[in-house]
């Protein structure tokens, strides 16, 4: 009696520890069942108001953004505001489109941009924005053609193939696009289709200063000050179709835009955010916590340090520098800080001790089921151990010496020429060419030799030293013996001697191209050996856990059995979804409390003419001084810039609409808390907070600031 007792309790603790408050990113098509929990939160309209395949409604005004490439991995989050298309997203988000227009003559990224007409607005080849149709769970239709017996790769080449098959079937006669997506580690599957637009024009963005104010410091953190917006339009067809980009072309008529309410808001009132979460990893077990903390987090962020600072040092001497490499430098530093904060959260919040517990009762659930569920965990615990050395080398060769200096990895991509110039097939030769010499420009348009080889030298030097050196590549051999180990010398050589360390050597080698010098460049060397050894380690790294994706499938089964009476949200993968919660305060630590908003004047007490993370421009000064918000200050007078919730949200989520009670936009989702950075593994109710600027600080800065009241103007503002 007394083990059915502690079972029973045991299993009641578990289900607790899998559903917390305001935890959940929920699929839109399944929100009924968290309606009543809505409701009470303060939400005023109807989950048909927020999904619905007939009539239009709130999912027709979210947009996901991506590119031609990869259209459903959706990068960043926006929100139309207009009945003429006109979209809202985060600054970082808009951060590389900015920095492709920039020059040094029109340097977008410093001083900002804006239309004050539509034909001003800046086209962007590759973004694509996609408009969420209809959604639907077909899981019954692909599990019944599973088997057992199958094995993973049997089983996952069967899913695609009847996932191509009904995505094409929902798409047949339309301009539609669809996917089908697996949830709960391949649990469950539902098919998305989405209308996917190409035209995506740059409207308006406030200067960086503005936009990424308090840079890395503030990175992460609250109180917040950023003014991290920038503004786009979605085009069609004259047919409303979508369709490149065209002079032709026309303002989206949507089918829903979110009206804009300037409300003050009172801790407590309702806030729900919609949008494409990147990735979370809520189901991984304590054997995945482990890597993620002691493998991915840990070289991510040592080897972007190596990174980062040399960037830093490169991009202050030189505004032309400071624009080629500005949305590189904000890519990298914004995961090396994150991989560090989680961490650090990770460990203050016992999430291993958190994430064994469940275990436990995973393998009570386990032995009464029998079969493969009770190997679940040792075979899991085994293969982690089992392939970590070689993901500590796909490290090492991936994060260090690919990503690191650029221009080896550039010559990997022209070494199909060396083939082409020894075929003897010239038509084919000189198209090839042709497309090479395409990238070039594109390549060396945000590239500076210096730059490169100072990353090549101090990076290479930093792998050499720390990684396992079983696959490492032979030209740490010749560093050794030709160059005595001096890293400096052998990047100087490097750079000195490759055709493609420059436009004008790789543009002079194309007029008169030969197989022999490009067979024997040194830079195409360095890139076909770290790409080989990479290859080799991949290889022994899929050996070594071949049944990690099975048995995490079968742990979250069994998870998903123990709480069958409950509500469980399936992990973020780029597929639209909804949070929902409350503008709340919170105390980080003893002693301390945050307050739910910041406002204009702590950008001026955070000021620092010195540092480029805190600068100031005088405009907003003088607004400042002068009080000067018009419609925008809340009733004490004040500017709220940015305010905190507590929906549950991650990557991707950047850009999100925070919606009201009423179906009004009330703010735009940017960032998430230093002290919750767990919570794409382990949400904490408590403590996890969600950063947001405020509609109002992004009003004022379109009308006050840059003046812009033909955007003002077709904004449908409430109060």
């Amino acid at each position: 009696m007394k083990k059915l007792i502690l079972l029973f309790s045991g299993l009641f603790l578990f289900n607790l520890s899998m559903v917390r408050a305001d935890e959940g990113m929920w699929l839109l098509s399944l929100l009924g069942k968290n309606y009543e929990q809505m409701k009470a939160a303060g939400f005023k309209l109807t989950t048909e108001d927020i999904y619905n395949v007939n009539q239009n409604c709130l999912k027709d005004a979210i947009v996901g953004l991506g590119n031609d490439g990869r259209p459903f991995r959706h990068f960043c989050t926006g929100e139309i505001i207009s009945n003429e298309g006109l979209m809202t997203t985060n600054h970082h988000c808009g951060y590389g489109m900015l920095q492709s227009h920039s020059t040094v003559e029109h340097d977008y990224l410093r001083d900002g941009f804006w239309a004050y007409s539509k034909d001003q607005e800046l086209p962007n080849e590759g973004i694509t924005a996609s408009i969420l149709v209809r959604m639907e769970d077909v899981t019954d239709r692909i599990t019944k053609e599973l088997k057992d017996n199958m094995s993973e790769a049997d089983r996952n080449k069967k899913i695609a193939e009847i996932g191509k098959t009904i995505a094409k079937e929902a798409t047949k006669d339309t301009y539609y696009n669809a996917y089908v997506a697996d949830m709960f580690n391949s649990n469950q599957f539902f098919l998305f289709v989405y209308v996917i637009y190409k035209d995506v024009r740059l409207v308006g963005a406030p200067p960086s200063s503005m936009g990424k104010f308090g840079g890395d410091t503030d990175n992460w953190e609250w109180p917040r000050h950023t003014c991290d917006f920038s503004m786009f339009r979605i085009y069609t067809a004259p047919d409303g179709k979508p369709a490149n980009y065209s002079k032709d072309n026309v303002p989206l008529k949507p089918k829903h835009f979110l009206p804009v309410s300037i409300k003050e808001k009172q801790e407590g009132d309702f806030a729900m955010i919609m949008g494409f979460p990147g990735s979370t990893d809520r189901y991984i077990t304590s054997f995945g916590l482990e890597e993620t903390m002691g493998v991915t987090n840990k070289l991510v962020h040592e080897i972007r340090t190596v990174k980062i600072n040399v960037l830093r040092e490169e991009m202050a001497s030189s505004q032309k520098i400071r624009i080629q490499y500005a949305s590189k430098y904000a890519s990298c530093s914004n995961y090396w800080k994150y991989s560090s904060e989680q961490n650090k959260a990770l460990k203050n919040l016992n999430t291993m001790a958190i994430k064994k517990d469940i275990e436990r009762q995973y393998t009570r659930w386990a032995t009464r089921k029998g079969g493969d569920y009770t190997k679940v965990l040792a075979s899991l615990e085994q293969e982690f151990k089992d392939r970590k050395p070689y993901l500590e080398t796909l490290y090492y060769l991936g994060e260090g010496l690919w990503a690191g200096a650029e221009m080896p990895a550039f010559a990997y991509k022209c070494s199909s020429l060396k083939d082409a110039l020894t075929s003897n097939d010239e038509s084919k030769t000189n198209t090839l060419i042709a497309k090479i010499k395409e990238a070039g420009k594109e390549f060396y348009k945000d590239y500076n030799a210096q730059t490169d080889e100072k990353l090549m030298a101090a990076i290479y030097e930093y792998v050499y030293q720390h990684m396992d050196k079983t696959y490492a590549p032979e030209f740490f051999t010749l560093i050794e013996k030709k160059y005595k180990g001096n890293f400096q010398k052998f990047a100087a050589d490097v750079y000195a001697k490759s055709i493609f360390a420059t436009e004008e050597k790789f543009n002079a080698f194309l007029e008169k191209p030969n197989a022999k010098s490009l067979e024997k460049d040194i830079a195409l060397m360095l890139s076909m050996q770290i790409y080989q050894q990479r290859a080799a380690a991949a290889t022994k790294y899929a050996t070594a856990g071949p049944n990690i994706n099975k048995n995490n499938r079968l742990f979250t089964e069994g998870i998903l059995a123990i709480n069958k009476n409950k509500a469980l949200a399936p992990d973020a993968n780029s597929t639209i979804r909804l949070t929902y919660g409350t503008v709340k305060k919170y105390d980080p630590r003893d002693g301390v409390t945050y307050n739910y908003y910041t406002t204009l004047e702590g950008v001026m007490q955070k000021e620092d003419p010195n540092n480029a993370e805190f600068y100031v421009p005088q405009r907003l000064k003088d607004l400042h001084a002068q009080k000067d918000y018009g419609q925008y200050a809340n009733s004490k007078g004040e500017l709220v810039t940015c305010f905190i919730s507590n929906n549950d949200i991650t990557g991707g989520n950047s850009g999100s609409p925070v919606i009201d009670a009423n179906g009004c936009l009330i703010g735009l989702a940017f960032d998430g808390n230093s002290e919750a950075m767990s919570g794409d593994i382990d949400f904490e109710e408590n403590l996890q907070r969600c950063i947001n600027l405020d509609v109002r600080y992004m009003l004022f800065v379109i009308d006050k600031y840059a003046g812009a009241t033909n955007l003002i103007k077709e904004i449908d503002i409430r109060k």
